[in-house]
């Protein structure tokens, strides 16, 4: 149960956002995705889970689930996906709702700030609508706390007025599918994470599942693309179908410029090497905190602020950007003292071990 200020009940009251202001902070707080400069971006994502490549296990059970869950008329239950970014948590939410026949509202957590935005929200959500929350461990407490019953039971509480005058108002939301998309599981409060049915994690994907994407992705852009272009691209796309994407277009761009459109396996290597992406997908960033460690300190750990002031960034940039791929790809360990360069770092730079 949560008390309402006038600014929090005028936001539950506006269920009619047709005109005016009112539409213009309905839009700002679902972020319904209007706007041309989205349309290319929309195109390359598949509709249906047919259409998506990658995630095997998740898409079989998915369609299970949503195929029972229409066969009774009944909406889906709630759903969260998790995982590093562009992994396609926001491409499956989208398509749950179009395999359920449903409208999808889009929102984030930090850009639920009251708990009134998030009883607009709910109660301009129609029957079986899917309402997708992405950095959902964002969510402010107070909001999370009104979340708990329109998930469980489909009713927010309201209370009207202070003091001795304060009454109680039950409001009804229709029955929902909540998907929230998270790249922090463990931020996520116990509560919350309770209240999903349904949780999946996705993983990284092969270099022949980020081909087929490239290829896929090519023929939507009317690009003329062969099979060995794409792999160069898939395999220097750290398994990412969003970074695939984006190298594409910037082979695409290279080839238009330099090549007359068409890329080859040549052409692709020669534009990822122009726009600084090496054979393991390692940018110009990466090669400089593995140059810093392997050249600059000779091997030896090195404390994180120390690495962020050698190659003037962030330390929290650096954490969480750009260290996950270099651990993966065994490229550099954390030790009690510090972060250190393994061999294989010395044998991609062509430096000498110390």
């Amino acid at each position: 149960m949560w008390e309402a200020d006038a600014g929090d009940l005028f936001a539950a009251a506006a269920t009619d956002t047709s005109k005016g202001p009112a539409q213009a902070r309905q839009r700002a707080v679902t972020g319904e995705l209007t706007g041309e400069d989205l349309e290319v971006d929309r195109n390359l994502r598949p509709q249906k889970l047919d259409d998506y490549l990658g995630q095997e296990r998740v898409c079989a059970n998915l369609r299970v689930l949503i195929q029972a869950a229409r066969g009774r008329k009944e909406s889906l239950d709630h759903v969260i996906f998790s995982g590093p970014p562009g992994l396609g948590k926001t491409t499956l939410a989208g398509i749950v709702a179009n395999e359920m026949g449903a409208h999808m509202r889009a929102t984030s957590g930090p850009a639920i700030e009251r708990t009134g935005d998030l009883a607009a929200i709910l109660t301009n959500l129609e029957e079986g609508d899917v309402l997708f929350v992405d950095e959902i461990h964002r969510l402010n407490h107070q909001v999370e706390e009104v979340l708990y019953p329109a998930m469980e039971d489909f009713y927010l509480d309201i209370v009207i007025g202070k003091g001795p005058a304060a009454r109680s108002i039950r409001l009804d939301v229709p029955r929902f599918t909540l998907v929230g998309a998270t790249t922090r599981t463990g931020l996520l409060t116990g509560p919350l994470r309770d209240r999903f049915g349904i949780s999946y994690r996705l993983d990284y994907y092969s270099v022949d599942e980020l081909a087929r994407i490239v290829m896929r992705s090519a023929r939507i852009l009317g690009v003329e693309l062969d099979e060995e272009a794409s792999a160069e691209i898939a395999s220097r796309s750290r398994g990412t179908p969003r970074l695939a994407n984006r190298l594409l277009k910037r082979v695409r761009d290279y080839a238009q410029v330099r090549a007359g459109g068409k890329v080859t396996w040549e052409v692709a290597a020669e534009a990822l090497s122009f726009f600084e992406i090496d054979e393991i997908g390692l940018d110009w960033m990466d090669v400089k905190i593995l140059t810093a460690l392997t050249q600059t300190f000779r091997g030896r750990p090195v404390g994180l602020t120390t690495i962020a002031s050698a190659v003037a960034e962030d330390p929290s940039t650096l954490e969480d950007v750009y260290e996950p791929y270099l651990l993966q790809r065994g490229l550099m360990v954390r030790t009690p003292q510090g972060r250190q360069a393994t061999l294989a770092a010395f044998e991609h730079l062509g430096v000498t071990p110390p």
